[in-house]
């Protein structure tokens, strides 16, 4: 490399570049998360809220959402929310919406909501297929692109974090039979690289968070049959996925110390992917 070549690298002045605290930062920022009344979302949002942002939570049940909000904001966060069933097109264009008309513009968008079935694959029922991939897949890449273009492309800004799954990188043997989950996972994997590859431009950084198996009202039947046991034994660091275990990384996507990320995947799953592939 030339003198000349190397000066035109853009370097940041020792004194002049942030401190760690301030690239976590969100104060100021604005998200809107999905499936956020409850189990990883609530996680997120609670993560995105204590860092600064103000957040918006969305999902179908306004009973919980208004639990949820409220939660938040015994613990300083600026926290409302939204109604929508994003399985609906029309409802999916509301929210987007009400969601920048609550917050001005929305910074950080996260696609949570998602739903599951399990069915052998030569029993599975073609109404259940269409109700994972609608609200799985069919919703993200709308909301993706009600907000994008709303709101972060006019401003050539902001943070899409698509909530994948390590059940998107295989398949499953045994008493997981859940092969619409597992397709529209792998769906919203290859839907973040693709979205990262169009929307660089614009300055949107677009990734995805895979989470391992984490207790919830949705895996609480699985985790019966199976056991607790059992599922940690499968688990490098035998342990299942808590109510902390989402949000550094979360945030790291959300914020300024992920500004170079884009396209990206990561499991949070204590190792599972590493040996076993999902």
């Amino acid at each position: 490399m030339t003198s000349a070549s190397a000066s035109a690298i853009p370097t940041t002045p020792f004194a002049d570049r942030r401190a760690i605290q301030k690239l976590f930062d969100l104060s100021g920022r604005t998200a809107l998360v999905t499936g956020g009344s409850r189990g990883l979302g609530l996680q997120i949002a609670e993560a995105l809220g204590e860092a600064g942002a103000r957040v918006v939570l969305s999902a179908r049940k306004a009973q919980d959402l208004e639990a949820s909000a409220a939660a938040l904001k015994e613990r300083g966060i600026a926290a409302d929310w939204i109604a929508a069933d994003s399985s609906q097109p029309a409802e999916v264009r509301r929210l987007a919406d009400e969601a920048i008309a609550k917050l001005g513009h929305v910074d950080i968008l996260v696609n949570n909501a998602g739903a599951t079935w399990g069915a052998p694959a030569e029993d599975h029922p073609l109404e259940a297929w269409d109700k994972v991939m609608n609200l799985n897949v069919r919703a993200i890449f709308l909301l993706s692109q009600a907000i994008g273009k709303a709101s972060m492309i006019p401003r050539r800004r902001g943070r899409i974090i698509n909530v994948a799954s390590i059940a998107g990188l295989a398949g499953n043997t045994g008493a997981m039979t859940s092969v619409a989950y597992n397709t529209s996972k792998a769906a919203v994997i290859n839907f973040t690289r693709a979205l990262a590859g169009e929307w660089g431009v614009h300055g949107i950084n677009v990734n995805g968070l895979a989470p391992g198996f984490f207790p919830s009202r949705m895996t609480a039947g699985l985790l019966a049959h199976v056991g607790i046991d059992n599922m940690r034994a499968h688990v490098p660091l035998r342990r299942l996925g808590d109510d902390e275990d989402l949000k550094g990384a979360a945030l790291l996507l959300a914020s300024d110390a992920g500004k170079h990320i884009t396209g990206q995947l990561i499991a949070v799953d204590g190792g599972v992917s590493a040996v076993h592939g999902g």
